[in-house]
């Protein structure tokens, strides 16, 4: 009897751990939706300031907003939701709704105090704070920075406190909401951009804060009526009972880890700032473009996984847990690895076709590929390590990220310091994708330590048919380059990878596919 219950339980939770991987792509189908339209917005946001604002002014725009930015991913989306995502999942799995919901008012609480005062600090110390990031810039261009970083800074509390209902929205399944709700930012930067273009007069860029601002308060609105319908809209409170103590338990260790990659940001930045006008703008640019591709999908994926894998860790199905995270490893790779192939082969007539115009001239587009050439190879390990990281999270393992995290700053700073001087602002690049791959490397060894297995075979048939159709495609893409364009480049790399998939009969490509025509299949 005791052999038939056990056998009775694997069963079991094999069933649920099935269930989660078949969910998974439709749910960071939902999620990639959102932000493949926020990512869209964002490229046409890019493309407009490129075109409106010249060089030195999106220098200090891109400085300025860093800051904000960088803190909202230490309190906000980054820390703080990987954080509360497994304790509130672990709430609704073992305790029920009313349980969770009570917990979230009271971690909600404490984040409305933290992101206030963080909030206060960062305007009152806005100085100290662009010297670290751009103390390289001439006192004219660097008293223009602070002003723009102190008008923008407001932006955190409102991306915080969105931030937090993207966890509990994620941690109920409900991601539409918030995955769609980002794009509201890039809509309200496009806007005041134009309306900087077409009214403004003197430093238009001030206009740019004015739209961070009134896209961050437009999240916050946009969800409400969904946190509402799911009962967590109620008023917060403050109290420091042990289950927000576990939470901030959580958060000083995710803090410490992702504030170590933020140092590599303050230093690239701090680099960059002596590099000259237009170093910061090319190399934001380049990291933009990288954005996109990892935006669509691999961070939709990363973020619908994290409550699949904590529920299954919550549970104790280890094996369940590797073969789901395994399997949205192998998702990943077959959009991260591509989209690193067409950034290296026809990375500058993308750039060309996407920003060439106003001020943005051909230097500019040059400049911008030579940075991507390297960023862009190395979206596939950025990709990794996103999909690696929530492992450890649904784990409770916080520890091992942030020694890693450590480790990659070292390799980060060593290769900076040996590359910018000869190589300037595209030596910052190679280095990012130097201490990207370290940081890769050395997760999986971890990963494989902490769960037992990694599933190397299956994920190495699966990244070995990515790879032979991304060869492929870049060939093809390479040669439309010097024809058709930018344009020309682009449909032949994607007309090719996709036949290429289906000839190697990537199971990707089916449950990608069969998932995208589930979702627009009209309903009979």
């Amino acid at each position: 009897m005791q052999g038939t219950g056990v056998s009775e339980s694997a069963t079991a939770g094999a069933a649920r751990g099935a269930e989660e991987r078949a969910r998974l792509v439709g749910r960071a189908g939902v999620v990639g939706a959102g932000t493949l339209a926020s990512r869209v917005l964002g490229l046409v946001r890019d493309m407009v300031i490129a075109a409106v604002f010249p060089l030195g002014a999106t220098d200090a725009w891109w400085v300025a907003f860093t800051i904000p930015n960088a803190l909202r991913s230490l309190l906000g989306e980054g820390a703080v939701t990987s954080a509360v995502v497994p304790v509130l999942s672990e709430k609704l799995a073992k305790e029920g709704d009313a349980a969770a919901r009570s917990f979230f008012a009271r971690v909600r609480g404490v984040s409305l105090v933290a992101l206030a005062v963080v909030t206060v600090l960062g305007i009152v110390f806005a100085e100290p704070l662009t010297r670290l990031f751009a103390g390289g810039y001439a006192p004219a261009e660097f008293a223009r920075t602070v002003a723009l970083t102190r008008a923008v800074f407001p932006y955190i509390f409102f991306m915080g406190t969105a931030a937090l209902g993207m966890a509990a929205l994620n941690a109920n399944r409900r991601f539409a909401v918030a995955a769609f709700a980002p794009a509201l930012l890039n809509v309200a930067l496009v806007v005041f951009a134009l309306l900087a273009y077409y009214l403004a007069e003197g430093d238009r860029v001030q206009w740019l804060a004015w739209g961070a601002l009134v896209g961050g308060l437009l999240q916050v609105v946009a969800q409400w009526p969904a946190l509402h319908r799911i009962g967590y809209g109620g008023l917060p409170k403050l109290a420091l009972d042990p289950d927000v103590r576990k939470v901030l338990r959580r958060i000083a260790p995710l803090t410490f880890g992702i504030g170590i990659y933020y140092v590599d940001l303050v230093i690239a930045r701090r680099f960059l700032s002596e590099l000259g006008e237009g170093a910061q703008s090319w190399y934001s640019w380049a990291m933009r473009l990288c954005d996109f591709p990892q935006g669509i999908f691999v961070m939709a994926l990363s973020t619908a996984a994290l409550p699949s894998l904590s529920t299954l860790a919550a549970r104790g199905e280890r094996d369940e847990l590797a073969k789901t995270w395994a399997h949205g490893m192998g998702l990943a790779m077959f959009v991260a690895i591509p989209a690193s192939a067409a950034l290296v082969a026809i990375g500058e007539p993308i750039v060309a076709v996407l920003f060439q115009r106003g001020n943005f001239d051909a230097v500019s587009t040059h400049e911008t590929a030579r940075a991507l050439l390297w960023q862009g190879g190395a979206i596939w390990t950025v990709a990794a390590v996103r999909q690696i990281v929530p492992a450890f999270y649904a784990l409770g393992d916080t520890r091992t990220p942030v020694i890693v995290s450590a480790l990659d700053l070292c390799a980060f700073i060593a290769l900076a310091v040996m590359l910018k001087g000869p190589m300037g602002h595209v030596g910052v690049s190679v280095a990012v994708a130097g201490s990207s791959a370290v940081q890769m490397l050395l997760l999986l060894a971890g990963l494989r330590w902490r769960m037992g297995t990694i599933r190397g075979g299956d994920l190495a048939r699966s990244t070995s048919r990515t790879l032979l159709a991304s060869v492929a495609a870049s060939v093809a893409g390479w040669g439309a380059a010097r024809v058709a364009g930018g344009l020309g480049a682009m449909a032949a790399f994607a007309a090719v990878y996709l036949l290429a998939a289906w000839a190697l009969r990537s199971p990707e490509l089916k449950e990608i596919g069969g998932a995208l025509s589930r979702k627009v299949r009209p309903a009979r």
